[in-house]
C-alpha cells in the first residue's frame, strides 16, 4: 500500500512531524512515502515524484526486492519538485535524494557539499512542451520572449535548464516568465487553461499531453542525442545524492544502496518497457497501462547501464549553470567533490 503525507511545521532541531491518509498519488500529488517494511538498516531517501519516468529506478528497486536483499530498510518519500527534495536533504530530514545531479553544483557554492554516489542517467529525460494554441508561435526556444514557461519549481532543474535554453537562443532569463506548476494534472492544466505557454516536464506528463492533444513536443531531451543536440553534450541528470559527510561516515550503507541500484539499471537494460511498467504500482497507470508503458519506452533511453557518470557530463552541466546562473557563473566548484564513481565501481565488480 503506498501512503501520502503532508509535512507539517519543520522544528528547529529538524524534525518532521507526519500526517498519513490513504490515497493514489501522482506525479504532482504532495508528499508520499512508500516503506519496503524490512528489518535492515533505516534509510530515508527523498525522490523529486516518485511517479515520474526519469525517477523510475527508486520505486523500482524497492518493487524488484533489492533493497532488502541488500538487508537495507528504505523508506521512499516523494516531493513534486526536485528543489524541494534538496531542501529535505540539507536540512537533515532524509538522508539521500534522487534528484538531478546538477542540484550538487548548485548547492556547493551555497556551503553544501553533495555528491552523486550512482548515477541513473546520462540525458535530462526532460521535454520542453509547447501549448496547441501557441505551437504556430513558438517554434524554438526563441519564442520564449514574452512567453509565461512551466517549471516544476522555481530553482528545480527544469527551472534551470529553461533559463538555458533561453540564453542559449538570445533570450534573457528576465524576458520570459518561469511559473510553478508542479507535473501531472496540475502541469496539465495550466496548459490547457492559458496559465502557461509551455513548459519543461517528463513522462508520464509528456504522452498524456500528446494524447490528449493539448501540447506539441519543443524540444526532446529524452536521448542522448537529444542531450546532444540541446545542451551541446551528455547531462547526468537523475541520481541518488548524499551529503558528503553522512557517505563518509556510512559506507557501508551506501555500498549497499549502490549495489541495489546498480542491478536495478542492469535489470531495465535487459527488460522491456512492457515488463518494467508491469513492476510498477497499478496506480501510475492510471488507467492506461498501454500509455504508461509507452511512456517508459520513450524514456529509456537516458538511462545508464551501470551507473557510471558520464565522460564529459559534469563539465556539461558546469557549462549550463554558468550561462544563467550568477551563483555558479562568480564561483569556483570543485566537481570532483560533486560526485564519486567508488561505490559504483565496486559494485561493477
Amino acid at each position: 500500500m503506498r501512503t501520502t503525507a503532508r509535512y507539517g511545521a519543520l522544528a528547529a532541531v529538524g524534525l518532521l512531524a507526519l500526517s498519513s491518509l490513504t490515497a493514489c498519488a501522482d506525479e504532482a500529488s504532495g508528499t508520499a512515502s512508500s516503506g519496503s517494511g524490512g528489518k535492515g538498516t533505516k534509510v530515508k531517501i527523498m525522490v523529486g515524484g516518485l511517479d515520474k519516468v526519469i525517477y523510475l529506478p527508486a520505486m523500482l528497486t524497492q518493487r524488484l526486492g533489492y533493497f532488502d536483499s541488500e538487508g537495507l530498510d528504505v523508506e521512499l518519500l516523494s516531493e513534486p519538485a526536485g528543489v524541494q527534495a534538496e531542501t529535505a536533504l540539507v536540512s537533515g530530514q532524509v538522508q539521500g535524494t534522487v534528484g538531478f545531479y546538477d542540484h550538487t553544483l548548485d548547492l556547493q557554492t551555497k556551503g553544501k557539499i553533495v555528491e552523486s554516489v550512482v548515477q541513473f542517467s546520462h540525458a535530462p529525460g526532460e521535454v520542453e512542451i509547447v501549448s496547441t494554441k501557441a505551437a504556430d508561435k513558438v517554434t524554438s526556444p526563441k519564442g520564449f520572449k514574452g512567453r509565461k514557461l512551466g517549471v516544476t519549481g522555481l530553482g528545480s532543474s527544469t527551472d534551470f535548464l529553461t533559463k538555458y535554453l533561453a540564453v542559449k537562443n538570445g533570450v534573457n532569463v528576465h524576458e520570459f516568465t518561469s511559473v510553478a506548476v508542479g507535473a501531472g494534472p496540475t502541469f496539465i492544466a495550466a496548459l490547457q487553461k492559458g496559465a502557461i505557454d509551455g513548459g519543461m516536464t517528463t513522462d508520464p506528463t509528456v504522452a498524456t499531453i500528446l494524447d490528449q492533444k493539448v501540447g506539441k513536443v519543443l524540444l526532446d531531451m529524452r536521448t542522448p542525442e537529444g542531450s546532444q543536440e540541446a545542451l551541446g553534450g551528455p547531462y547526468p541528470s537523475s541520481s541518488l545524492y548524499m551529503q558528503t559527510d553522512w557517505v563518509n561516515a556510512h559506507k557501508d550503507t551506501v555500498q549497499k544502496l549502490v549495489n541495489a541500484f546498480v542491478k536495478t539499471l542492469k535489470w531495465m537494460s535487459t527488460h522491456s518497457a512492457s515488463e518494467i511498467a508491469d513492476k510498477m504500482p497499478a496506480d501510475y497507470k492510471q488507467g492506461n497501462g498501454i500509455l504508461y508503458a509507452k511512456a517508459i519506452g520513450s524514456t529509456l533511453p537516458m538511462f545508464t547501464h551501470d551507473g557510471v557518470m558520464p565522460d564529459n557530463g559534469p563539465e556539461t552541466v558546469k557549462k549550463v549553470l554558468k550561462a544563467f546562473n550568477p551563483n555558479v557563473k562568480n564561483a569556483k566548484v570543485d566537481l570532483a567533490k560533486t560526485y564519486t564513481s567508488e561505490f559504483v565501481e565496486k559494485a561493477k565488480g
